[in-house]
């Protein structure tokens, strides 16, 4: 169990806007990741150090975006202007958490603009939807020579996340103590005076520490 990535939903500028925005902050640009035909999203990806990135993600006009609970999250977010979506936590075996929380994980897709498929299954996005705090869970399949973290420089690394929310919850969630997961990113827990959830992270890149 280990985080796998942060999601940040495109604000009125729209995804390549807003990846441009953000890269310009982080110092690197983000890429074309290509389109989630489930869910009616498509994203941006910056890898990051660590086995780690940065996506910056846009639900398109598509029939998927209304059905799919990711492509409702995303678009949900989009419409309060943007930001910061939720974090995911890759396992090993879905299965666990399955019979754990009494759900039952779907399979997710990504295509490249090269045309590589990039697929996985994912578990706890209606989760996220009812309490932002609590990350998804998502399991790649494949040998992992094509995760989106491939090819990261080590200039930029993620060292904090701040969340409003409840570290008791969200530790009851995964399952584990939350420091699990996030053995290299310091968390700060904030109070929630308004919705939980991420608030902001924080970045090691070579200009110095950015937040966003």
């Amino acid at each position: 169990m280990r985080l796998d990535h942060l999601s940040y939903a495109a604000g009125p500028d729209g995804l390549a806007g807003t990846a441009r925005r953000l890269g310009e902050l982080l110092g690197e640009p983000f890429v074309d990741g290509g389109i989630h035909p489930r869910f009616g999203t498509r994203n941006m990806v910056l890898p990051l150090s660590q086995g780690t990135y940065l996506e910056v993600v846009e639900v398109l006009d598509h029939p998927a975006s209304d059905k799919a609970p990711f492509g409702q999250a995303v678009r949900a977010r989009s419409e309060l202007g943007g930001g910061w979506l939720g974090w995911v936590i890759a396992v090993e075996d879905l299965q666990v958490l399955e019979a754990r929380l009494g759900r039952e994980a779907v399979p997710g897709n990504r295509w490249r603009p090269d045309g590589h498929e990039l697929r996985w299954r994912q578990l706890g996005v209606k989760g996220l939807q009812s309490d932002p705090q609590l990350p998804f869970f998502l399991q790649w399949e494949g040998d992992g020579s094509d995760h989106p973290s491939t090819g990261a420089s080590d200039r930029i690394h993620l060292e904090a996340l701040e969340i409003a929310g409840d570290p008791h919850r969200v530790s009851e969630w995964l399952g584990t103590p939350v420091e699990g997961p996030l053995d290299d990113v310091k968390v700060e827990w904030v109070g929630v005076n308004g919705v939980p959830g991420v608030v902001a992270a924080q970045f090691s890149t070579p200009t110095g520490l950015v937040r966003i």
